[in-house]
């Protein structure tokens, strides 16, 4: 059985529905612009302070971060679209995933910047940091997903 929290209109807090599931899915979604991102990452932080080690917090955050910039950089989704956040924990792991408006122009892929380069680090810092992560394009929709383990990898 898959708990799933919902957002109180207004404030943003996550809304638990079964608090006795194994898993635990978060869904919000936001503007498909750059102020969002800190919004998304301090809405996730909220869900889950304290429900993961504060390691894996910090490595959510900071790919979350990435690939939520990424889908409203390089993604139909912005300025006038939205995003879509999911995250889903189970008793193992941490799995965040960000859904948008697809692109006919771009994928994700993992480049080495150039030290002088100002981007291009975001997915390479996925590839090193997560456990697993992927990306699928279906019906002129997108999504990346990472997975982090809990024990920290």
């Amino acid at each position: 059985m898959t708990d799933v929290f919902r957002v109180w209109p207004y404030a943003g807090i996550p809304h638990q529905v079964s608090p006795n599931a194994p898993h635990r899915i978060w869904e919000r979604s936001f503007s498909g612009v750059d102020e969002s991102v800190p919004i998304a990452r301090m809405w996730a932080r909220t869900a889950l302070a304290g429900r993961v080690p504060v390691t894996v917090l910090d490595d959510t955050l900071l790919l979350l971060s990435e690939i939520a910039t990424n889908a409203v950089a390089h993604s139909d989704s912005g300025p006038s679209g939205h995003i879509t956040l999911r995250l889903t924990l189970t008793p193992e792991s941490v799995r965040v995933e960000v859904a948008d408006a697809g692109s006919a122009t771009s994928v994700p892929a993992v480049r080495v910047a150039e030290i002088e380069d100002e981007s291009g680090r975001g997915m390479w810092l996925v590839d090193r940091l997560a456990g697993a992560w992927g990306f699928d394009r279906t019906l002129g929709r997108g999504s990346v997903w990472f997975r982090i383990s809990l024990s920290g990898r």
